[in-house]
């Protein structure tokens, strides 16, 4: 990553488009803290969390719809249960005295496994055991449910059919008009188009342009390979 800078606010999603392998995979880690940045800064809200870990980047208020949900969204074994509880098992109501309450944790599954409609299982099914659509829906709902300042969805509809996609994309407009800051990674111009208030495009590590969006597709994709134009106003 060389010379990128950006904001995204509160009651706004920010597109960032590119070519795959440009930078957006890096950018991440380090907004997420799952990688150290070398140089710069990442601040929310105020405060600094460029050193801080991955778990200390969550308390601060990051929430993040990685780009491989098996990988890094969901521990497959667990049951869903589980999995909605991997931010919240050290908080009350679902831990106290350094003990979990698991009625707690069944209680919050239940919840939100109906408010994000997720089928195919119930909360002591495992997690792997779910088509991919409804193992995103989980990870959606855990991310949502912790309330954070950011949320950070990287490739969110990635293999996923018509209906999930539009799921998906609905909550993520929910999330922007309650007022939180949505950063969303996509190598798909349609839904960077169709969802964005800002579009970012990054280059070979840079971020080479800032487009509104209306942007078209032509636009994005000549600054994707290298070119400069001047962004529409």
């Amino acid at each position: 990553m060389r010379d990128v800078s950006f904001i995204v606010r509160g009651g706004e999603i920010v597109g960032l488009a590119g070519v795959d392998a440009n930078g957006q995979a890096e950018l991440i880690d380090a907004l997420t803290g799952l990688r150290h940045a070398s140089s710069g800064r990442v601040v929310l809200d105020g405060a600094e969390i460029t050193h801080s870990s991955a778990r200390e980047v969550l308390d601060s208020g990051m929430g993040h719809i990685p780009e491989d949900r098996h990988r890094r969204g969901l521990v497959l074994p667990f049951s869903l249960t589980e999995n909605l509880a991997l931010h919240a098992y050290r908080n009350r109501p679902e831990s106290q005295f350094g003990f979990l309450q698991l009625g707690k944790m069944l209680d919050r599954a239940k919840r939100l496994l109906a408010e994000f409609d997720v089928r195919g299982g119930s909360p002591d099914t495992p997690a792997g055991a779910l088509s991919g659509g409804n193992q995103q829906k989980v990870v959606l709902a855990r991310e949502i449910d912790s309330e954070p300042k950011v949320l950070i969805a990287a490739q969110p509809t990635r293999g996923l059919d018509v209906g999930a996609i539009e799921f998906v994309h609905r909550r993520l407009v929910e999330q922007r008009d309650a007022g939180r800051a949505v950063f969303l990674v996509s190598l798909e111009l349609e839904e960077i188009l169709s969802l964005s208030d800002r579009i970012l495009v990054i280059y070979e590590g840079r971020i080479v342009q800032e487009f509104p969006p209306t942007a078209t597709e032509e636009e994005l994709g000549f600054a994707m390979t290298g070119g400069r134009r001047e962004a529409v106003a």
